[in-house]
């Protein structure tokens, strides 16, 4: 199936998300405006409201700081998106 997937010059969701996430991370020090974030959470929870219905009110997106197991510090985005039921398709 993912031999298929190499001829579909389609864009998914996912990769869409993967490649704004990757922007983000190399924008560095999460020094976004907030206008940003804020846009960046409602396209995150656009993407993932597709396959999971989720509870929009108690969503938690935000830039951190976060050291790896080197103890070397980055920044990392934090979700915390509350689930209430997974969609079949």
């Amino acid at each position: 199936m993912n031999f298929l997937k190499v001829f579909s010059n389609k864009v998914t969701p996912k990769e869409v998300a993967k490649d704004r996430l990757r922007l983000i991370l190399i924008h560095d020090r999460g020094s976004l405006a907030p206008e940003m974030l804020d846009k960046i959470r409602e396209e995150i929870l656009e993407v993932i409201s597709k396959y999971i219905e989720i509870d929009g009110e108690d969503v938690d997106i935000s830039f951190n700081r976060a050291e790896d197991e080197e103890g070397n510090s980055g920044p990392a985005l934090v979700a915390n998106i509350p689930i209430k039921n997974l969609k079949s398709r």
